[in-house]
C-alpha cells in the first residue's frame, strides 16, 4: 500500500467511526442478502458480531503503518473462520459487501481512489487470513521416503 492510500483509508474510516452500528447493519444486511447461503455460519447475536467486525476494522487500520503485530491474530482469526465454514471463495463476497457498505455511508466522499484504497487494505488482511487457514499440514506420522525421480532431478542441477 501507498502512503497515500493509508492515508484515505484512515480519513475515510474516521467518517465511518461516528455510524458504525449502521455500517454494521448495511454491510450484514448486503452480505445476507447478496449471499444467503453464508447466514448460517452466523450463529450468535448479530449485533455483537458487528461491533466485533467494526473494531477488526479499526485495529486493522490504525496498524496501517505496521501490520506486523496483526499478522499472528489475522492467521489465528483465518483458521477460525475456516472451522466455521467458511472457503476462500468467500472472502472476496465480503469484500464485495464491505466496499459496498463503504459506498453507502461515504456518500459523495467514495471515488475511485478510497475504492482502490480499501481494496488493497481488504486485499491484504484477507490474503493473511487465508494463509492462515490454509496454514494447517497434516502432520506426518512416519518419514517421508524420496522417490529416485527426486533424487535424479537434484543429481543433475
Amino acid at each position: 500500500m501507498t502512503p497515500e492510500q493509508k492515508q484515505i483509508v484512515k480519513d475515510t474510516w474516521a467518517a465511518v467511526v461516528p455510524i458504525q452500528e449502521q455500517a454494521a447493519e448495511l454491510f450484514y444486511g448486503r452480505l445476507f442478502s447478496e449471499y444467503p447461503e453464508v447466514k448460517p455460519m452466523f450463529k450468535g447475536d448479530m449485533q455483537e458480531q458487528g461491533e466485533k467486525l467494526m473494531k477488526m476494522i479499526d485495529q486493522a487500520v490504525g496498524s496501517l503503518d505496521n501490520l506486523e503485530p496483526l499478522i499472528e491474530p489475522l492467521k489465528a482469526a483465518g483458521k477460525a473462520h475456516k472451522d466455521y465454514g467458511v472457503e476462500k471463495a468467500d472472502y472476496s463476497k465480503v469484500g464485495a459487501c464491505l466496499l459496498w457498505t463503504l459506498e453507502q455511508g461515504l456518500g459523495e466522499a467514495y471515488n475511485p481512489s478510497v475504492q482502490d484504497a480499501w481494496g488493497e487494505t481488504y486485499g491484504t488482511l484477507s490474503s493473511v487470513m487465508i494463509e492462515g487457514a490454509e496454514y494447517d499440514v497434516p502432520v506426518l506420522t512416519k518419514p517421508v521416503q524420496k522417490k529416485s525421480w527426486i533424487k535424479s532431478m537434484f543429481a543433475k542441477a
